[in-house]
């Protein structure tokens, strides 16, 4: 079995620094060799190298899926160029300009922070092609930061609500489990990349939660 644990730039922060879709991991140049290859190997993509916004961590600033990305709105024309060659690409208008941080997406759904306007609903609903519905995981705003969702099924932070739970289900239309990763970190989509072709946690996630992720996101029979 494939090593499931690494480091992205020096953090067990996967999610942060780096966002994967089915056919691709955006990875930073601080990035190993050695990691960039286990992403690539354990999700079965191709790297990308880049940065968004100047910055590195591009988790934090970049939504994405099968048919595009969305990214902050401090996205230069280079990097946008750089993306444009996988997919949609677009800037997320407003003032709240984390789009990973906000935005919890796969192919087919987008649930984001409750303050984005209805705007910049519209933006990612056409660019990601997804039915979009605003709310929040264990109470939190930062969606993208709270759980990790792919074409089979979603990790979710520990404290989310029974209603929470519902509203993910009927959006998605998959199930939903709750987990935790870097050993005890609620925060899953901060420390796990992960698509229907395998999944990438953060170095100090334990053998138990690689297991919940596991079930969670259907890599169990």
């Amino acid at each position: 079995m494939p090593d499931r644990r690494t480091q992205v730039a020096g953090s067990s922060l996967l999610g942060v620094f780096a966002r994967c879709t089915e056919s691709l991991v955006l990875v930073p140049p601080e990035a190993s060799e050695r990691s960039v290859e286990m992403l690539s190997a354990g999700l079965d993509v191709e790297p990308v190298v880049t940065v968004i916004g100047c910055s590195s961590v591009l988790g934090s600033l970049i939504c994405a899926n099968s048919e595009g990305f969305v990214v902050t709105r401090y996205a230069t024309d280079d990097e946008i160029r750089v993306l444009e060659e996988h997919g949609r690409v677009a800037r997320l208008p407003g003032k709240i300009t984390a789009a990973g941080n906000v935005i919890l997406a796969n192919d087919n759904a987008a649930l984001v922070h409750p303050g984005l306007s209805d705007s910049a609903c519209e933006v990612i609903s056409e660019t990601l092609g997804v039915v979009v519905r605003r709310g929040t995981i264990g109470g939190l705003k930062t969606v993208g930061m709270t759980a990790v969702a792919t074409n089979r099924g979603i990790l979710a932070h520990p404290r989310i609500s029974a209603d929470e739970i519902s509203v993910l289900e009927d959006l998605f239309g998959l199930p939903v489990d709750v987990g935790t990763v870097n050993f005890g970190s609620p925060l899953v989509g901060s420390g796990l990349l992960a698509n229907t072709k395998g999944y990438m946690a953060g170095l100090e996630t334990t053998g138990p939660e690689l297991g919940r992720i596991e079930d969670a996101l259907g890599f169990l029979e």
